[in-house]
Parts: C-alpha cells; sequence; structure tokens
C-alpha cells in the first residue's frame, strides 16, 4: 500500500528546527531516506515552498485567487514522503521525521489505480 506523510509547520516550528541545528535536521532526513531507499520503501520526497504558492475557489461560477498558502490554518504543507508500506510502518516513520514533535504529521493512503 502506499501512503504519503504530509509534513505540516508554522513559525514556530521553523524556530525550533533551526534552534536544533539545519544539519541535524537534514541529517536525519536523509538517515529516513537511506533507510527507506534500502527497504524498498522510497518512492519519493520533496520539501514546498510558500513562494509563489495561490489559493483558488471557485464560488458561482467564478474564481477567486489569492496568493499565499495561508487558509483558515497557522499551519503550511511544507513537504511530504511518498512511501510503498504498512500503515504501521508509515506510522513509524512519520513520528522519526524531525518536524513531528513540532508540528503534525499527517498519513494519507493513496489509492491503488484501477485498471
Amino acid at each position: 500500500m502506499k501512503y504519503m506523510l504530509l509534513i505540516y509547520g508554522n513559525d514556530e516550528t521553523w524556530a525550533a528546527l533551526k534552534a536544533d541545528g539545519m544539519d541535524a535536521v537534514m541529517e536525519r532526513h536523509r538517515e529516513l531516506f537511506e533507510e527507506t531507499k534500502a527497504a524498498g520503501e522510497f518512492i519519493e520526497s520533496h520539501g514546498l515552498t510558500t513562494r509563489n504558492a495561490r489559493i483558488v475557489q471557485l464560488h458561482d461560477g467564478v474564481s477567486t485567487v489569492t496568493d499565499g498558502p495561508f487558509t483558515e490554518s497557522k499551519e503550511v504543507l511544507a513537504g511530504y514522503y511518498l512511501l510503498e508500506c504498512s500503515l504501521d510502518r508509515a506510522t513509524e516513520i512519520a513520528a522519526r521525521l524531525p518536524e513531528a514533535p513540532y508540528s503534525p504529521i499527517e498519513i494519507r493512503e493513496v489509492p491503488e489505480e484501477e485498471e
């Protein structure tokens, strides 16, 4: 089964991670990448930027475009991992992400494509 780990964050998250040292944060991501790749679980992972982000919504046939990723929540989607593993394994990996102590990590099942 495929699972997407959605990494959220806010200004407090980034401040806490910077206090941990960005080299240490990146090292933890590298270790998880190496581990999941060696286990055949890794599909892809990317960080996301807020630069050029837009919110598009359709109301009564008219689209509204707002600059920025900001919705009702203070937290923004900061990155993701796409893995092929069990839900329990995805949960274990999510708990080991360096952002997990500071912001939520959401796990979503990616449905298999029907042929």
